[in-house]
């Protein structure tokens, strides 16, 4: 089966159209007399019918080499397909209209090469390589056959003179040939790798795009299963238990307004606990929490928002010998958010360290407390932690968590840097 080729469609348009502009300049040459020589006489057609005029089949040749020339231009604007036998039969077809053309053209035998050319360019885009080699290579091998027969004919009506001038044309004539045929080959082997290249980018960055897009939902949805599972804990916990302060309060009120006026006060209590929850998480579901503030800064911040909530202020030591890349640092900031806020809901700790240092192409993040700790077997699995780990195996860097009941617990991260 074949295909037509839609010009504005075609993978290399300026190819289809240097194969109109060659097939025009033989049409060209064929309709254009050939120029008057004044010092010697015109050398004859070196067609068979001229060497042998009596032929009775010579009178429709050159209308057969004019309809073949045409067939063979129409024949470029289908290319067959995956079909190996449609593309044998579409070839072998080609190359007989172009030995009818060179042997038996007369004017259209001066530029019969050139479709050689075409038939080259032509098998670029139907065959693989080793079909391509073969074709360049058996053009090449009929161009010499078909100039050794033209220079046979060429004997019987020339001198000895005009035909070692001949033998001399010719051999030059066919080592341009073959170096053009080679050029055409490793141009169109240049053009298809690049183009084939390109389709491959594009199909891996539509498979990097989805991939990314899977990440980013898998990621929205695993934070919003976090902080649906914090609501619940925290914030819901501490409604529920503010509820029911206010009703014993409210049961109280009038037989024991002191001892009521005790379970409102946890009441209170209890909504400062809830009101700070939901700055917690408001604040880590900020999208950019760096936005116009350094890493040093924000952890700062973080640090002061800690001493704020539990009274303890943490220890922090920060040295950075040169930038780091916005996604390190988001990481990093969440990393630390997240470690601060689970030492302060179950960690129980009298003193935090920080430490974030770059050394030799590594980023080192340290976080320890003194707090109760936990068994690393039992006590792995929670949110939390997966997201620290998740964020920093996706910069290639390694997560480690030390800790035992009683102990306390350390974090530390190690992520490689390039430097620019």
């Amino acid at each position: 089966m074949s295909r037509p080729i839609q010009i504005k469609k075609h993978p290399f348009p300026s190819l289809l159209y240097l194969e109109w502009t060659l097939l025009a300049i033989t049409a060209l040459i064929a309709v254009i007399p050939p120029p008057l020589r004044r010092f010697r006489p015109k050398p004859p057609e070196l067609s068979i019918c001229n060497t042998f005029p009596d032929w009775s089949v010579c009178s429709i040749l050159p209308d057969m080499s004019i309809y073949s020339l045409i067939i063979f231009a129409l024949m470029g604007l289908i290319l067959p397909n995956n079909n190996r036998t449609t593309k044998v039969i579409y070839t072998a077809s080609e190359i007989l209209l172009i030995l009818i053309i060179g042997l038996f053209g007369e004017r259209f035998a001066r530029l019969f090469p050139f479709l050689y050319i075409i038939l080259v360019t032509r098998s670029c885009l139907i065959f693989n390589l080793p079909g391509r080699l073969f074709i360049t290579s058996l053009s090449f091998t009929l161009f010499l056959l078909t100039t050794q027969l033209k220079y046979q004919l060429f004997n019987f009506q020339s001198s000895p003179q005009a035909q070692e001038r001949f033998r001399f044309f010719s051999l030059n004539w066919s080592l341009v040939f073959g170096l053009s045929l080679v050029f055409v080959l490793l141009m169109m082997n240049a053009v298809l790798s690049e183009r084939h290249s390109r389709e491959k980018l594009a199909i891996a960055n539509e498979k990097l795009r989805e991939y990314a897009m899977r990440i980013e939902n898998q990621a929205t949805l695993q934070e919003r299963n976090r902080i649906a599972r914090e609501i619940h804990d925290s914030l819901g916990h501490s409604l529920t238990a503010l509820n029911l302060q206010l009703e014993t309060a409210l049961k109280l009120w009038q037989s024991n307004p002191g001892k009521a006026e005790i379970f409102l006060a946890t009441a209170k209590e209890l909504g400062s606990k809830a009101l700070k929850d939901v700055r917690q998480s408001v604040s880590t579901m900020r999208s950019n929490p760096l936005q116009e503030q350094s890493l040093e800064r924000a952890i700062a911040i973080l640090s002061e928002d800690f001493h704020r909530s539990n009274g303890i202020l943490p220890i922090y030591k920060i040295n950075l010998e040169y930038a780091l890349p916005p996604e390190i640092n988001s990481a990093i900031y969440r990393i630390t958010q997240e470690s601060l806020t689970n030492i302060s809901k179950y960690a129980y700790a009298t003193e935090v360290k920080l430490e974030l240092a770059t050394t030799k192409g590594n980023l080192q993040l340290i976080i320890q407390d003194n707090g109760r700790g936990f068994d690393l077997k039992q006590n792995t699995t929670g949110f939390g932690l997966h997201s620290m780990r998740d964020r920093t195996l996706a910069l290639g860097g390694d997560f480690n968590i030390n800790s035992a009941p009683g102990s306390g617990c350390k974090i530390t991260v190690n992520i490689p840097l390039t430097r620019l």
